[in-house]
């Protein structure tokens, strides 16, 4: 009877946990007016960002130019900016002027278009579209391409170096955050990883640590630059890095949802690539259902160190909906 009783129990407790998922996934995706406004932030951002982008990189240099017509195919050829934008963001909601912050901005989009490229070759994933047009290998050659991103990675830190308005010691404190996000202790570690897993089952917690530094880190660089420039204390700083790692991990899969149930007019690259690489993710891993519900309390924990930093409450509460309910 005690048996029966505590089964009971157990029973009813995991059917409130499941009323209460759903009842923040609909506080999250439900509030019709504020994901209209989080789409028109990041809209407006994106738009501020693009036409920076178009001003950084000269397309006539000479004997050059065929390598900055490559850098500027792949960089100019649209894209959310989630990373730039979200630098931009969290200045703002802290107090100043974000267009004073472009260089440092573009620093960050300038890496993660470098890592598209890479991430696009043969040796790689092979991919044939990105952004809804022709891989850069495609249209320069693999040769052409890895100088491309080669360039992009190397000028990004031109661009940190020559960013206005900060102190010496916090322009060095941005290269050491983006140059530790992007390398071997961060994406590129995460790359190597992403290749030796192929063809291989990978534990939960082999997969969050893998896509922790293949996506995570470089979605985790705004927000430590942000804090940096902001010169936040520590503990709000500790707050901000633990609504990032789950943002970066809330990002992680939704994409790998996006390769079973996107299309290719919708993300701009063909759906299906993990399966044909037999690649390890969410979706193989804990099934598509289970992938869902995780990216959901990615979300809910999220919103909920959100709530512990008021001055950034609004961007940071919203664009978990923003991420969760993209399309691409």
């Amino acid at each position: 009877m005690e048996l029966a009783e505590h089964c009971m129990e157990l029973l009813n407790r995991a059917e409130e946990s499941v009323r209460s998922a759903s009842d923040t996934l609909k506080n999250l995706t439900g509030d019709g007016r504020k994901k209209k406004m989080i789409q028109s932030i990041m809209a407006e951002k994106k738009a501020l960002i693009d036409r920076y982008l178009e001003t950084i990189l000269s397309p006539d240099c000479g004997e050059h130019k065929i390598l900055y017509e490559a850098m500027n195919y792949s960089l100019l050829a649209g894209g959310k900016r989630i990373r730039p934008s979200l630098f931009l963001l969290l200045l703002e909601e802290g107090g100043l002027d974000p267009e004073m912050y472009m260089d440092a901005a573009c620093a960050l989009e300038c890496i993660h278009t470098y890592s598209l490229i890479h991430d696009d070759l043969p040796a790689m994933d092979n991919d044939e579209f990105r952004r809804g047009r022709l891989t850069n290998h495609r249209v320069y050659g693999a040769g052409m391409a890895t100088l491309a991103g080669d360039g992009l990675l190397t000028f990004a830190f031109q661009l940190l170096s020559r960013q206005k308005g900060i102190s010496p010691d916090v322009r060095c404190e941005l290269v050491r955050i983006l140059a530790e996000a992007a390398g071997p202790a961060g994406m590129v570690g995460g790359q190597a990883q992403d290749i030796s897993s192929e063809h291989r089952r990978l534990s939960l917690e082999e997969l969050r640590v893998m896509d922790a530094c293949k996506t995570g880190c470089l979605l985790c660089a705004p927000v430590d630059m942000a804090a940096a420039v902001l010169s936040l204390p520590g503990e709000e700083r500790h707050i901000l890095a633990q609504w990032g790692r789950h943002i970066g991990l809330l990002f992680q899969i939704t994409d790998d949802m996006l390769d079973v149930s996107g299309t290719l007019e919708q993300m701009g690259k063909k759906s299906g690539q993990d399966e044909v690489m037999d690649k390890p993710t969410y979706v193989t891993v804990l099934g598509y259902g289970e992938a869902a519900r995780k990216a959901q309390n990615e979300a809910q924990q999220a919103a909920a160190l959100a709530a512990r930093l008021p001055v950034f409450g609004r961007i940071l509460r919203d664009l978990p909906l923003y991420l969760i309910e993209r399309t691409k």
